[in-house]
C-alpha cells in the first residue's frame, strides 16, 4: 500500500536541515538563554539571531517579533491584549476564521461585553470589502479588525493591503492571522498597514509548538504571560531555544527555495484539478480554489458526488488506503460537527456531500495524486 501525505495545511515535513540544526543547539547549546555567563549566552545568541534574520526576512525591526508557542497564542495575546490596553471597543471579523481567533473573540465578548460584528462572506469564501467599509464606517467605538490573509480550509487569498488601507483610513488596528501564509507568500510587513500577526513554525517545514507574534512598535500591547522579563517581557518563561533556532533555519529555507517551491507545487495543484475533472464527474471546488489569482497554490478543497451512506465512511476509506488528508482543520477533524468555513460558504444541497481539502507540499508528487485519484474511483464505484 502506497502512503501519501496530503495533509500539509494541517501540518508540514520537518526538513532535514531544520532536524540538525535542532539537534546541534540541544547538544551544545543547553544553558538558560536567561543566565549571565557563557552557556546561557550562547544559547541566547541563537534567539537573537533568529529574531534578527526573521526580522529581516518580513522587513521588520527585531524588536517586533515575540516568540510564542504557535500561532494561538500569538492570536490570544494580541486579541485579549489589544481589548485590556489598547482600548479596543469593537472587534470586526469573518465567521470563517480559525478558531484561533473566533473562540477568543467569542470569549472576550462574554466577559467584557465588547462589540463584535462579522463581516459577510461570498460564496466564494471572500470578504466582502464593501460590507467591511460599511461596519468601519458605523463604528462608533475604537476598532479591531482580525482576518486571515490566507483561509485554512478553502485557501482564499485576502486582499490584505485594501483591508490594511481601509483600517488605517478609519482609525481601526488592523491582525491578520498569516499562520497559512507566512514560509509560502513574499511577505513584506513593512510595506503593508498591518499591526499585529500571528505565525507558526509547523506550517512551513518547522517543529511544532512555536511560533511568532508580529507586534507593530510602540503599539502599547502589555503581556498575558506573568513571571519574568523573557521576550522584552511580552511573554514570561524560559524559551524553547531548539525551537526557535529549527523555525529560523526553516523560515530561511522557505524563503531561499521559495519561487521554485511554489512553482512546484502550483503545478501539483493545477494537475490535480484536471484529473479530478476528468475521472471524477459531477466534482465540485469550493470556494475559489480553483482560481489561482485569488486561492492559495497549496490546497484545494473538494466537494465529491457521493451518496450520503457513503460520506461517513470517505475518510476513513482513504485512511485505509494510506491517505492522509482532512475533512476541515485538523483543530476539529476529531469533532462530530461540520466545517464552520463550508457552513458558511456552500448551498444545503452541497454540505450534504463529503468535502475534503488535500493540500501540498515540496515532498508530493504527480504519481501520488494518480494513486489518490485512483483510490477515489474505486471508491464512488463499489
Amino acid at each position: 500500500m502506497q502512503k501519501v501525505y496530503f495533509d500539509s495545511a494541517a501540518t508540514t515535513k520537518v526538513r532535514p536541515e531544520v532536524i540538525t540544526k535542532m539537534v546541534s543547539v540541544l547538544e551544545e547549546d543547553f544553558g538558560n538563554p536567561s543566565s549571565t555567563h557563557g552557556f546561557g549566552r550562547s544559547a541566547k545568541n541563537h534567539i537573537e539571531q533568529a529574531r534578527k534574520n526573521i526580522a529581516n526576512y518580513l522587513g521588520v525591526r527585531a524588536s517586533e517579533i515575540i516568540f510564542t508557542s504557535g500561532g494561538t497564542e500569538a492570536d490570544n495575546l494580541v486579541l485579549h491584549s489589544a481589548v485590556r490596553d489598547l482600548g479596543v471597543k469593537h472587534i470586526i471579523t469573518s465567521k470563517i476564521e480559525h478558531h484561533a481567533v473566533l473562540h477568543t473573540v467569542q470569549e472576550i465578548e462574554s466577559f467584557t461585553g465588547v462589540e463584535v460584528s462579522y463581516v459577510n462572506i461570498t460564496e466564494k469564501g471572500a470578504i466582502d470589502y464593501t460590507h467591511l467599509e460599511t461596519l468601519l464606517n458605523s463604528s462608533q467605538e475604537k476598532a479591531l479588525v482580525s482576518l486571515m490573509h490566507v483561509n485554512n480550509e478553502v485557501g482564499t487569498l485576502l486582499d490584505i493591503d485594501r483591508v490594511g488601507d481601509l483600517c488605517k483610513t478609519h482609525d481601526a488596528l488592523f491582525h491578520s492571522d498569516m499562520v497559512q501564509s507566512i514560509g509560502h507568500l513574499e511577505v513584506k510587513l513593512n510595506e503593508l498597514n498591518v499591526d499585529f500577526t500571528a505565525v507558526s513554525a509547523h506550517k512551513f517545514h518547522g517543529p511544532k509548538g512555536v511560533g511568532f507574534a508580529y507586534i507593530r512598535k510602540n503599539s502599547g500591547l502589555k503581556p498575558l504571560i506573568f513571571g519574568g522579563e523573557q521576550e522584552r517581557g511580552y511573554r514570561a518563561g524560559t524559551e524553547s531555544v531548539h525551537n526557535i533556532a529549527g523555525m529560523d533555519e526553516a523560515l530561511r529555507l522557505a524563503y531561499e527555495n521559495l519561487d521554485e517551491e511554489k512553482a512546484y507545487v502550483l503545478d501539483l495543484k493545477k494537475y490535480f484539478i484536471d484529473v479530478l475533472k476528468k475521472d471524477i464527474p459531477g466534482v465540485k471546488f469550493n470556494a475559489s480554489c480553483c482560481d489561482h489569482d485569488y486561492s492559495t497554490y497549496t490546497l484545494i478543497n473538494v466537494c465529491l458526488p457521493v451518496s450520503q451512506e457513503k460520506a461517513g465512511i470517505l475518510l476513513f476509506h482513504l485512511d485505509i488506503n494510506g491517505i492522509a488528508c482532512s475533512k476541515g482543520s485538523a483543530c476539529q477533524s476529531g469533532s462530530s460537527k461540520g466545517s464552520h468555513v463550508l457552513t458558511e460558504i456552500l448551498s444545503p444541497e452541497d454540505l450534504e456531500k463529503p468535502s475534503v481539502r488535500f493540500s501540498f507540499s515540496k515532498y508530493n508528487t504527480k504519481d501520488e495524486i494518480d494513486y489518490v485519484v485512483d483510490v477515489l474511483k474505486k471508491f464512488m464505484n463499489e
